[in-house]
Parts: structure tokens; sequence; C-alpha cells
């Protein structure tokens, strides 16, 4: 292979860079990230960012509003949509070994101004959620202290859903993590295997000591009579409502597919496995087992959880809020209600944690592109991270955490991880076409119609969000668009090679 840079095949918006040419950039020595992953660290990762709020309170709320105990059917849509998504991840995570994820496999496939539009909606994606993580990290920390220790954070220092003005320890669990992420990924590897194996034990022990106390009749009817949905109206009301007078109902078969779209939040985070293809010894063989195996791993793990609840407690009594401990609670067991609510306090941590590196990677390869400010891209000399993008965007997600109201969650960041599912997959069918001869050490298979599969999956699970979720989404790719044309284009290092400048 020539090492003399090539000009990109279009010096337009829509220029792509090169796969070569993308994996040379992870050579320079000053924009280098230390490859230390193992495919067993890659699906610790997945693991731990997956299993967090979603299988602790998402399994409530879809078992007593939508699907009953048919709820476990819509983890399973839910999970085969992520699996037609994840078989695209993977065959460009081994073919693109390259930090930044939807976005460097954007830019290697359909070109620089969608790859910056998928790099700007994943910078939000991961901010929101990481801060919004943290806050919900916040409140279990302070009503374990409270219930077991008998300490109470002052009210100031405990958050807008508390009726405070600054949420400590939200704020100062960011700031830790941001300095394991400076240090470096392996620590950040062994800091998520532990919490994950805590994790995965206490849902281990919902499953095994809930599976004593099941009652078949609770499972009866298995599928609840379809019933109207009670929605929203004008832009609160989903968005395939009003384009198509489509009326979503609760229970019945229609009923577990729109508990689908709400699972899906559950299984949101097994793509940011692939924004460390970079840092993967071997990420031809490994980025495709750490992708799938997470996402299996997880899959089970939800079904045999919502079984078991529903199994334990009738669906119309779940709680919306925390229905894996407050069921152990209904069958007389509150020590296990106690065990799993430190499960899930310790279990964010790692969601928190894989959310935030997430996002540092795709910033520093934008950075490294010249689509943002390239001081971003400069690598620690010892640690070899992006230490400078870490601080930053650590300290800023610390400081919106700090003043961040769960009331405050917005749907952008399923909206987000959906649109980036649509453009992995689109991206899998352009390069096919465009760059047969590449090496692909893992190939989706059935290329074009699986992943136009997962585009028409993708998108309909974004239909059946809120109106008033597009109009957010659409609000900030403008902007992002606006900032692409002021900043990215003119800087872009793809496009000063193609005017012949240097970089």
């Amino acid at each position: 292979m020539s090492t003399q840079q090539q000009p990109p095949r279009s010096t337009g918006a829509f220029r792509t860079k090169t796969v070569e040419q993308s994996i040379r950039d992870t050579e320079e020595p000053e924009h280098a990230l230390r490859k230390s992953l193992s495919a067993w660290d890659l699906t610790v990762f997945g693991v731990g960012v997956i299993i967090g709020t979603g299988i602790f309170v998402l399994t409530g709320i879809a078992a007593k509003e939508n699907a009953g105990p048919a709820t476990a059917l819509s983890f399973v849509i839910a999970g085969i949509v992520c699996a037609l998504a994840a078989l695209c991840y993977a065959e460009f995570a081994s073919t693109v070994p390259v930090a930044g994820s939807a976005y460097t496999f954007s830019y290697a496939s359909i070109g620089e101004l969608p790859a910056w539009i998928i790099g700007w909606d994943l910078v939000l994606e991961f901010a929101l959620g990481t801060a919004v993580v943290a806050v919900g990290w916040s409140g279990y920390v302070r009503a374990l202290l409270e219930t077991n220790l008998g300490v109470r954070m002052p009210t100031e220092l405990s958050g807008p859903d508390a009726g405070g003005h600054f949420d400590l320890l939200a704020f100062l669990l960011i700031l830790a993590l941001t300095a394991v992420l400076v240090i470096g990924m392996k620590l950040s590897a062994r800091i998520t295997a532990i919490v994950v194996a805590i994790k995965v034990a206490v849902v281990l022990l919902v499953i095994v000591a809930g599976a004593f106390f099941i009652k078949a009749e609770n499972y009866t009817p298995f599928i609840p009579p379809a019933q109207p949905e009670e929605g929203g109206s004008g832009l609160m009301a989903p968005l395939v409502q009003l384009l198509f007078g489509y009326e979503p109902t609760n229970f019945g078969v229609m009923g577990i597919f729109t508990a689908a779209s709400i699972v899906f939040f559950a299984f949101i985070g097994f793509d940011v496995v692939a924004t460390a293809a970079e840092e993967t010894r071997n990420p031809q063989r490994d980025m495709p087992r750490g992708i799938l195996g997470s996402l299996l791993i997880c899959t089970l793990l939800y079904v045999a959880v919502t079984l078991v609840v529903t199994g334990m407690q009738r669906y119309t009594e779940m709680s919306a809020t925390a229905p894996l401990a407050d069921a152990f609670k209904a069958v007389g067991r509150p020590f296990f209600a106690g065990a799993i609510s430190l499960g899930a306090a310790v279990g964010l941590i790692t969601v928190c944690m894989i959310l935030l590196l997430g996002q540092t990677r795709v910033f520093f390869a934008m950075s490294r592109d010249g689509l943002l400010p390239r001081f971003f891209s400069i690598t620690h000399p010892t640690f070899r991270t992006p230490h400078r993008a870490t601080i930053v965007l650590g300290v800023v997600i610390a400081v919106i955490a700090g003043f961040t109201s769960l009331q405050a969650l917005a749907a952008l960041v399923n909206i987000g991880t959906l649109f980036a599912f649509v453009i992995v997959a689109l991206g899998v069918i352009v390069l096919r076409n465009t760059r047969p001869d590449l090496h692909r050490a893992f190939r989706t298979p059935w290329v074009p119609v699986l992943p136009g599969l997962s585009i028409a999956a993708s998108l309909w699970l974004m239909l059946n969000l809120p109106a008033e979720t597009w109009l957010r989404f659409a609000v900030w790719m403008a902007l992002g668009v606006v900032v692409y044309y002021l900043y990215g284009r003119s800087h872009s290092r793809l496009g000063r090679l193609g005017r012949g400048a240097d970089f």
C-alpha cells in the first residue's frame, strides 16, 4: 500500500475519506491511542453500558402500561432490531478499526457532511446520556445513604429533583470517571469488569431467587387484550400517528411492538463498543465478538428477568420506578430488594463511564480530522489517551449533570441512536459497492437485504417517538449543519488535501 496521501474522491461536502487514510491517521505519534483491549474487555464494556437503568426501570413501565407479561417478547423484538444494526457495526468496526464509531464509518462511505452530522448527533447523545445517568446514580446513592446509614445530603446539594440547586454527587462522579479515563483504557476496563461482575450478579440474583416466587396465574393472559392508547395530541403524539393516522395500542399484539419502542432504551449503548476499535489489540477479530457477544448476553438476561418479575407480581400491580426491587418487597423479601437497589447504584457507574468514553472518542476523531479544533486530538505522552478532550468534556458534562433534572430527560438520546443505526446500515451498502476490494474480517450477511431491514426497523421505532422529539432533533441537526459550514468545512484536513494544502 502506498504511503502517499491520496486526494479525496470528491472535493465537496460529500467527499469521502478512504479507509487506508483513516488507518494511517491512527499512526501519527501525537494523535495515536494505546492498543490495550481484548475481546473480553470489549464484551465487558458492552454489558457494562447496556445493563443499566433499562433493566431496573423500563421492565415495569412496559409491563404495566403496554404489554403485560408479553414484555419479554418486546425485549426480543428490540434485541433483534439492535442485532441487525450490530451486524453492520461489526463489519465496519473490523474493517475500519478507527475511533469514532458511526462518524468514522460514515466518513469512509457516505461523505464528510453526513459524517459530521452523525458525529454532531453522537456528541449530543452521549453527553445527555452521561449527565442523566449520573443524576440517576446520585438519586440511588442518596436513597441508600438515608435508608441504611441515616445520612441525609443537604437539600441544596441534592439536585433539582430533590428541590435543591446543585447535584454534588453527580458532579463528583463524572469528575472521578474523567480522571479514570485520562489515566488509561486498561484501568477503565479493570474497573468496569469489577462493577459489571457485581451488576450481573444482582441480575442473576433476581433470576434465580425470583424463580422460587413465580405464580403461574400471573402469566394469564400472557398477551392482555388490546386497549386504545391514551396518548398525547399535537406534538406529543407519535409521529407515525400524525403522518398516517395510525393509532398505537396498549396490550394485544400491537402493544408488544409499542413496548418494544420503549424498551429499546434498555439496549442503547452497545454501539459505544465500536468507539474503542482503535484501542483494540486485534480489532478485526475482537470487535465483532465484543459487539455481538455483549448484545446477546444482555438480551438473554433481559428476557429472563422480565419473565421472572412478571411471574412474581401481577403486571397491573408492578412498580413503574423500581419494578425489580418492589417485586421482592411484594413477596416479603426486603433483603433482596435492598441488594437490587445497591446493585443498580453500582451498575450505573459503568454506564456513565462508558457513555463518557464514547463521547470523548467521537469528539477526538472529529478533532483529528480537523472538523473540530486539532488541539483536542493531542494524546497524553504517557497514557496515550485524548486527555484534553476528556478533561474539557468531563468538566462540561459534570456541570450539566449538577444542574440537570431527570424530568428534563429528552428522547433525543433514543432518536440519535436510531439515526446512527440508519446511517451505519446505509454505509455498509454503499461501501460494499464503492470498495468491494477491501478486506473484511467480518462480513454482514445478506447485503443489501439485512442492512435494509435494519434501516426499516430503526425508522419504524423512530416514527413511534413523539413529533416534539423529531422537532428538537431537527433543530439540533440544523445547528450542526451551520457549524460545519462556518468551521468544519474550511478546516477539514481532507478538504485541505483536496486543495493541495499542507495538513
